[in-house]
């Protein structure tokens, strides 16, 4: 899609129409991917036409629609389909919710962990796994029945609960020859990064032993580099991230079908970057968007970042 020595750039939208999620009259704080079939509405497409039997799944037809879009588009454009994953509940979220999220951020995501638990680079929790499990059988009643398109590629962040649960979630399905579970850490989507220390990755050494499926991309260093005690990421530093991080997939994998198992905070900038709605989603949750990729030529606008931040000091002990 390049044109050699010319200037530019990699422009993203969201298709709307397709998902539930898109949707601005649908709820996202009741919203089950489970119970909605990964939120894909019932609907004719133009593609239909000669393909649709009477056993035709909604989600075949989508497949050769977003074969069709792609047939279709200029050579500077593509389209995919991205699976966002938020990882199952960690140690960290129970944490929060027992403390509270003002005593949380002021104090105990500054800690390791207390008396009866650790969350330094959270593990789940018995929940968490359970929510990745449910993903598991979930993926594997779509393929049987309804022949969904499963990911030609995997991406996770190198966070101890985005490893799990994609492990979960994803391990023992019917997957096609040609699209197997073969997994890529990615440092870029990791979550909101600074001062939390559950969001300051293990080791390379420790993740490479406990994963051993797991490929890690060139670079990828022995501890944290990114991580910082003192200030946290801004919303634009970490949209500006996420940009680059698509960038760099989008670049280098050309597949349509593509799985993120990440956090909230990634799922939240990523869903700004590609123009889509707020949309929040619970942990162990999911949710498809279709994305137009365009290839831009001439130089990128500027966008300045915020500089990390500091947390708030709190005003009195919290306990």
């Amino acid at each position: 899609m390049g044109h050699s020595g010319i200037a530019s750039h990699r422009r993203y939208s969201t298709i709307t129409g397709y998902f539930l999620q898109d949707d601005p009259e649908t709820v996202a704080s009741n919203f089950s991917y489970a119970a909605t079939n990964f939120g894909l509405k019932e609907r004719r497409y133009d593609s239909d036409e000669g393909f649709v039997g009477p056993d035709t799944t909604q989600w075949q037809r989508f497949e050769r629609e977003v074969a069709h879009l792609n047939a279709e588009s200029a050579r500077n454009e593509q389209y995919r389909v991205v699976f966002l994953g938020r990882h199952g509940q960690g140690v960290h979220n129970a944490a929060e919710e027992y403390y509270g999220t003002p005593a949380w951020d002021c104090k105990w995501s500054k800690l390791d962990g207390n008396e009866t638990m650790n969350w330094a680079d959270a593990h789940l929790t018995d929940v968490g796994i359970e929510q990745a499990r449910t993903a598991n059988r979930f993926w594997a009643e779509k393929i049987k029945h309804e022949k969904i398109p499963t990911p030609q590629s995997y991406y996770a962040s190198p966070l101890d609960r985005c490893l799990a649960t994609a492990r979960t979630t994803f391990t023992g399905l019917d997957l096609p020859e040609d699209r197997p579970f073969r997994p890529s850490v990615k440092e870029f989507l990791r979550e909101v990064n600074g001062v939390h220390t559950c969001d300051r990755r293990s080791s390379k050494s420790y993740l490479q032993s406990t994963y051993p499926e797991f490929a890690f991309e060139v670079g990828f260093t022995e501890n944290d580099e990114l991580w910082n005690p003192d200030v946290r990421e801004s919303d634009s530093a970490i949209d500006a991230r996420l940009k680059q991080l698509i960038n760099d997939v989008f670049e280098h994998d050309d597949s349509t079908f593509i799985s993120f198992t990440c956090h909230s905070g990634v799922i939240t900038a990523i869903l700004r970057v590609v123009g889509h709605r707020d949309f929040h989603l619970a942990t162990g949750s999911v949710i498809p968007v279709l994305i137009k990729e365009e290839i831009v030529y001439r130089e990128e606008p500027r966008t300045e970042s915020e500089s990390w931040k500091s947390l708030p000091v709190c005003p009195i002990e919290a306990a």
